[in-house]
């Protein structure tokens, strides 16, 4: 996949000098277009380069960001819009939503959080632009991994990451189980403190040795070891089914 254009939309230096540092992690993915300071800037640069991704403050030296959306949208279809704010302003909130915004970040902003919303950015972007949707995006190093969500088995805790569980391999990511457990699809359950598991895998459990066999698409399994409530909390959920 190319490169993503993106705008970074913010009226005041320091946090716009932060947010541009952060968003050196992601230079593989992302391609910083341009860095607007006021709103007129930024509708210029918007209509004139045609990101895909916007980083937009909510408020522009007193002007409504949420208004310039609307502007742009007359003109031009609108770029996916991640919104930052220094305010949790439930009316900004609101206005989010209806703009089908990715995500609200509340400033300072950290590191997982933003991984967090441009996984769900650039997931989103490479539905749109026709590639395979059933794929899951993950942050891994200074690249991304794109993982149909019928390989994965599970994830387990890694200190303050996690650990990709696949029927062929395994691979740190930068993203708590927590940030995963809000954003993956409903076949995903989190079981225990310590692991999310694939529901739709289960092959087989063993209550004795606290396991949890998981079987994939070409009959590969692999074994992801529970606590007793993640065993009870499994069983619980396939009686369900």
């Amino acid at each position: 996949m190319d490169k993503i254009k993106t705008i970074v939309v913010e009226d005041e230096r320091l946090p716009r000098l932060s947010l541009l540092s952060k968003l050196e992690d992601w230079r593989a993915t992302l391609e910083i277009t341009d860095a607007c300071e006021n709103y007129e800037q930024a509708r210029e640069s918007i209509l004139r380069n045609r990101p895909n991704l916007l980083f937009l403050d909510i408020q522009l030296n007193g002007k409504d960001s949420l208004s310039l959306l609307e502007e742009l949208g007359r003109s031009i279809p609108l770029p996916l819009v991640i919104f930052t704010t220094a305010y949790s302003d439930r009316k900004y909130l609101l206005g989010a939503i209806k703009l089908s915004a990715v995500d609200y970040l509340v400033k300072p902003i950290g590191k997982e959080e933003l991984s967090q919303a441009i996984a769900r950015a650039v997931a989103k972007i490479t539905t749109l632009q026709g590639s395979d949707p059933g794929r899951l995006c993950f942050k891994s190093g200074d690249s991304l991994l794109f993982v149909p969500a019928d390989e994965i088995a599970g994830f387990r805790a890694d200190g303050n990451y996690a650990t990709l569980v696949t029927f062929k391999r395994e691979e740190m990511i930068l993203e708590s189980l927590l940030s995963l457990e809000r954003r993956l699809p409903d076949c995903f359950a989190r079981a225990d403190r310590r692991t999310i598991v694939n529901i739709r895998k289960v092959h087989r459990l063993n209550p004795q040795e606290q396991t949890c066999t998981l079987q994939g698409p070409d009959g590969a399994q692999t074994v992801m070891k529970l606590s007793k409530n993640g065993m009870d909390f499994l069983l619980g959920r396939l009686l369900e089914q």
